[in-house]
């Protein structure tokens, strides 16, 4: 059976505005110091998945800087193009319509584009054991993370150590629930119980499966993407996709599908991953220096101590902070508590409703 990666990157990254914007998001953005997240991605799976079968899922508004950064490995007609936004759900039942045309039924990974990790042969460990489960069962499977703190900036996954699968040389475990962002006091519970994984938003499944779940779970957005299936891969695809797409629901994945089915599994993975979401990740790709700072680019400390000071271009000189993160760039300055680096998001907000699409 022949294996597929479907890489999401249409997203915004508004968690790490100023440095994100809507024409350069997270995932276009060389956050690691190598190379552009996406393309870290691309790196990470293509061991295991050949680079002819990498399909990469964006927004039309973002084609022109994705064709700019992405690896020349990924062929363009492997580059899916979203007319608007329509959440986690509708990019991945489109991947796996182009996969069902192409290779009738096969295995499908996907991947969210902007995420960090450390160790890629444990990485691949892992995935190559989702991936032989799924091909030798009906299982929806999702890849979870050892949790290494109480976060609340991460869902859950909730599973049973009882009831277990091996999988190669990985275990699997039968997942009873996905759990939306928790509470301090919640996520403490969740890390003490030993029965909880981060969860990561990394799937494998065989498309036939993910397809008989989107017709049972989510009719609606299943048979009116269906109308686009004999379209795909010819000159009529771009139309109908436009004309079909903005009349699709707005819905996750984990909401539309995995909360709901019964038939999913976890394998567990400990592989130092982040899905730098927020400025406050950052120390998990960038080591923290004496004082606990993390820095970039041209900065001036005096006794600054835990800080984010991140500077495109222009010095930034700071004294006696504690705990705060401060980012330039050539038109916008962030300040703001390590404590509240999850409400950046409403600036973008605030933006938008201020009409200031020159700062998106």
């Amino acid at each position: 059976m022949e294996r597929y990666g479907v890489i999401m990157a249409g997203g915004g990254g508004t968690r790490f505005w100023p440095l994100s914007r809507t024409s350069t998001p997270k995932q276009f953005l060389n956050i690691t110091g190598e190379d552009t997240m996406i393309n870290d991605t691309i790196k990470r799976i293509k061991d295991l998945i050949p680079p002819e079968r990498i399909l990469i899922v964006t927004n039309k508004a973002q084609e022109k800087m994705l064709k700019q950064v992405v690896s020349d490995e990924i062929p363009q007609e492997n580059i899916l193009l979203e007319p608007v936004s329509r959440n986690t759900a509708a990019c991945i039942a489109y991947a796996s319509l182009v996969i069902k045309k192409r290779s009738g039924d096969a295995v499908m990974g996907v991947f969210p584009s902007d995420h960090y990790i450390k160790n890629t042969h444990e990485f691949q460990r892992v995935l190559n054991a989702a991936f032989s489960l799924a091909e030798n069962s009906e299982k929806m499977i999702t890849m979870g993370i050892t949790p290494t703190f109480p976060s609340t900036g991460y869902g859950y996954i909730n599973f049973d150590r009882e009831k277990s699968i091996q999988a190669e040389n990985k275990t699997a475990y039968e997942v009873i629930e996905f759990v939306e962002k928790p509470d301090v006091p919640k996520a403490k519970a969740y890390i003490e119980s030993g029965n909880y994984l981060w969860n990561s938003g990394m799937f494998v499944w065989k498309t036939s499966v993910i397809l008989s779940s989107f017709e049972r779970f989510l009719p609606r957005l299943y048979n009116k993407l269906a109308e686009v299936e004999e379209y795909i891969d010819t000159p009529k695809e771009k139309e109908v996709i436009e004309k079909v797409y903005p009349t699709l629901p707005d819905i996750s994945i984990d909401y539309g599908i995995m909360e709901r089915a019964v038939d999913v599994a976890v394998i567990p993975g400990d592989f130092g991953w982040s899905d730098v979401g927020s400025w406050d990740s950052l120390g998990t790709v960038i080591p923290p220096d004496e004082n606990g700072n993390i820095t970039r680019g041209d900065y001036v400390d005096i006794g600054t101590r835990n800080s984010i000071i991140y500077s495109s271009g222009r010095l930034i000189a700071t004294v006696g902070l504690e705990d705060m993160i401060v980012v330039e760039t050539c038109d916008a300055i962030l300040v703001c508590p390590k404590k509240k680096a999850q409400e950046v998001k409403k600036v973008v907000e605030q933006l938008k409703k201020m009409g200031r699409e020159d700062l998106l």
